[in-house]
């Protein structure tokens, strides 16, 4: 092969072209990244320091701005440290009855470093001459407020970055989910302070149209019908706000009678929607269930059920007919346009519970809650099970105040301790609660589940030594147990032991053990009469 002079020097011309381009591009970039040096990317953090002393501004002129912008903006909300200071002082010195201004305020900065940095005694004079006007004090307390709040969604989005990065076994991303909704919501919250005092006659009014809409309705109550009659009348139907706590042993329907109640006001569900585009609810309601102890699919199974009347135990065997088939279809159509959510998240803690009823609340509307059962509902924070008391008041104290954030009804299922078994009269009482602590105390309203056919179905006669089946006396004994159970069999009696806004007493259901399924029964015990 011959060696072309000429492509030689075209080949070292091309390397020193390419060398040079390096050295221009690394020129440009060295020369990009000085440029850069001198104007950073930089952004602050969203505050606005001419708002915050035109609203100190107009403090300092007229005491009484304090007034109407104190549920708005808190010392912490302050972007400038010594602005937050400087609010503090000023709610102090007005606490007390005295008047705050430049002068007043002076003995308390005297020494503070912070405010001679800004000028000393003067800044403040400065802010009280330079205040505009006190008419736009509720909007420059609204922008500080609102700086505030995109600050703090920073913070939080930074953390949740920071503890993504984390692998740490102790901490699953689900529950870091729930840690950043709660903060999230804690932080919605952070602008309400709570409601103000309100007039008596504002009340008063308000109670009337509900006394109103309870005269107007059929059942004649204020409450949400639970769709069984006599419950209703005991205790006028379920109330806002209230925590409702149905404890039972084991075996005797509270899953059964809560599923129901649940069934029954998803099923009546309707809502109007007035002039003004605001959806009210009719009658019903949307209703979500926290099952902990059965799954989704077991409660599913059961409620439909109740809706075609085929048996549960005929349904999980698949030993049916074609028109139990055609019925149960009937029945799945009609479940799968109710407003009935259910969460089988197996020991939910009490924060995910609550973070969950709110979203649920925010998306689809929420009229009722319902816990399965509270016991199996985790507290907030890592515990070590010392004391299982404080677990459970903590539970009860988050589901009490679950209802009162919701503004709806919380009906909670909690096991009794055994303690019933050891007495001749099974028939629960309060001091029966498991791990009580505080569910009596936070409850509006404490009911038992009582059914004598459980307990009275063990005691069936046996034949003694000296005895056969066919003997007179053990005929006798066992027709004698026969009759009793006919007379109890699938009744129910509902101990209403505690109600805050009402009379005890106990209500008589029917509960046909084959569909689970309660219904009304014409027996009704007074309090004269409460066989406990």
């Amino acid at each position: 092969m011959i060696c072309d002079p000429m492509w030689a020097s075209t080949k070292q011309d091309d390397q020193a072209n390419d060398s040079l381009k390096r050295t221009i591009m690394v020129h440009a970039d060295i020369t990009q990244f000085t440029t850069a040096e001198e104007a950073p990317a930089y952004r602050s953090m969203p505050h606005n320091e001419e708002a915050e002393q035109a609203l100190l501004g107009a403090m300092l002129v007229n005491n009484d701005v304090l007034n109407r912008i104190e549920d708005i903006v808190e010392r912490e909300h302050f972007f400038i440290p010594v602005h937050g200071r400087i609010y503090a002082a000023v709610q102090q010195i007005v606490e007390k009855a005295q008047i705050a201004n430049p002068i007043t305020l002076k003995a308390y900065f005297d020494n503070d470093e912070a405010l001679a940095e800004v000028g000393g005694a003067s800044y403040l004079a400065q802010l009280a001459a330079n205040a505009a006007t006190i008419i736009n004090a509720a909007d420059y307390a609204r922008q500080i407020h609102e700086h505030f709040l995109r600050r703090e969604l920073i913070a939080i989005g930074e953390d949740m970055v920071n503890d993504a990065f984390e692998h740490s076994v102790d901490q699953a991303p689900e529950s870091q989910i729930e840690e950043v909704e709660k903060q999230l919501f804690d932080l919605a919250e952070s602008g309400n302070h709570g409601s103000e005092f309100r007039s008596f006659r504002d009340v008063a009014v308000e109670a009337l149209g509900t006394m109103e809409a309870a005269f107007r309705k059929e059942a004649g109550m204020a409450g949400t019908s639970t769709g069984l009659r006599d419950l209703d009348d005991q205790l006028g139907g379920l109330h806002r706000s209230d925590l409702v706590i149905l404890a039972a042993r084991p075996g005797m329907g509270k899953t059964s009678i809560v599923t129901n109640i649940a069934f029954d006001i998803a099923k009546r569900y309707r809502a109007e929607v007035d002039q003004s585009g605001t959806a009210s609810v009719v009658d019903g309601g949307v209703v979500g269930i926290f099952s902990l102890e059965m799954s989704a699919e077991q409660l599913t199974t059961r409620v439909l059920s109740e809706a075609s009347g085929v048996p549960s135990d005929l349904l999980r065997r698949g030993n049916i007919n074609q028109r139990d088939f055609e019925s149960i279809v009937l029945a799945s159509q009609e479940l799968s346009k109710i407003p009935l959510y259910i969460d089988d998240t197996p020991a939910i803690s009490i924060q995910a519970l609550r973070t969950r009823a709110r979203r649920l609340k925010r998306q689809h509307g929420l009229s009722l809650v319902i816990v399965d059962y509270l016991q199996l509902v985790r507290p907030s924070g890592r515990s070590n099970n010392d004391n299982r008391v404080q677990e459970v008041s903590e539970v009860t104290q988050g589901l009490k105040a679950l209802a009162k954030e919701l503004d709806l009804p919380v009906i909670a299922c909690s096991q009794l301790s055994r303690a019933v078994e050891q007495r001749e009269d099974k028939r629960p009482l309060l001091s029966d609660l498991r791990e009580s602590g505080s569910i009596e105390q936070d409850a509006d309203i404490v009911m038992f589940l009582y059914r004598e056919e459980y307990y009275q179905s063990r005691l069936q006669p046996q034949t003694k030594d000296d005895e056969t089946e066919d003997s007179g006396k053990y005929r006798e004994r066992l027709e004698h147990w026969q009759q009793k159970m006919d007379a109890i069999r699938g009744v129910t009696e509902v101990i209403v032991a505690k109600h805050r806004h009402g009379a005890t007493g106990i209500v008589g259901l029917y509960f046909d053990a084959a569909t689970t399924k309660y219904t009304n029964l014409e027996t009704r015990y007074s309090n004269d009469d409460a066989p406990y």
